[in-house]
């Protein structure tokens, strides 16, 4: 695999590894770019496991600088939820043929679609620094969340946007909340890994691969705080998930 790549493939692999390191260091939207520019490069199976140590890198990043923000109490009250999706994704993962694969990518992708308003939304009515907390209602809620965020993150690198309601409605300030989410997509893609590699999805040969485009994802997360005020937000938002929703589309009917 790594000696197969095309020169217009890696140039597909970079952008979308500098996309990761950008959405760890505060660009939204770009994790689920990523996932769909690796599988129009690879097998959609193929990429998921090419893309998860890409993640991990940007991941390390992350941690490292906001790791004293970290609220472990909602992490610990949503990983195990997580982590019980993380394996029901693994059954689904290894029970579905690559064609079938690709239209669930779609799926998903479009599922984190029409979830991002409501991430929005709880956003928006934030008080500054410091939003005020809203009521998150049964422990079923943190259940299905956790659970649905683990499936999603297994079969498709893709569970940002579900995760993030669970801390938008938490009410954790801005960098508890960035310093919360790097922990917890650290666990649980590290979590992933040895999944991936015992159903063969990663191997030493994926790995290499990754890896060198890992490299771009850590150079993007370092530099995105700097570069992130001088994008104009909205209309980047706008083409990135106008983006997404086509890709999503065309992986829905393909």
């Amino acid at each position: 695999m790594f000696l197969d790549i095309s020169t217009s493939d890696w140039a597909i692999g970079i952008l979308a590894a500098l996309l990761v390191g950008l959405g760890k260091g505060g660009l939204p939207g770009t994790g689920n770019l990523s996932v769909i520019l690796m599988a129009m490069i690879f097998p959609s199976k193929e990429s998921v496991g090419i893309l998860l140590p890409i993640l991990i890198c940007a991941d390390v990043v992350a941690v490292s600088v906001y790791h004293r923000h970290t609220q472990w109490k909602h992490l610990l009250r949503l990983l195990p939820w997580t982590l019980v999706g993380v394996i029901a994704g693994a059954f689904i993962f290894t029970s579905i043929d690559d064609q079938f694969m690709t239209r669930a990518i779609g799926a998903i992708l479009l599922l984190m679609v029409a979830i991002t308003p409501l991430k929005k939304y709880f956003q928006q009515h934030n008080d500054g620094e410091t939003p005020k907390k809203l009521s998150i209602g049964t422990h079923a809620f943190i259940g299905s969340t956790g659970v649905l965020g683990g499936i999603a993150t297994m079969v498709a690198n893709a569970a940002g946007p579900v995760i993030g309601i669970y801390l938008m409605i938490s009410g954790l300030p801005k960098f508890a909340f960035i310093g919360t989410s790097a922990w917890f997509f650290f666990i649980i893609n590290l979590f992933k890994v040895p999944i991936q590699v015992g159903i063969g999805n990663i191997t030493f040969e994926s790995l290499k691969t990754s890896l060198c485009f890992g490299v771009f994802a850590i150079i993007a997360a370092f530099i995105a705080p700097k570069i992130v005020h001088k994008i104009p937000q909205k209309f980047y938002s706008i083409l990135i998930w106008i983006f997404i929703i086509a890709a999503g589309v065309k992986m829905l009917l393909s």
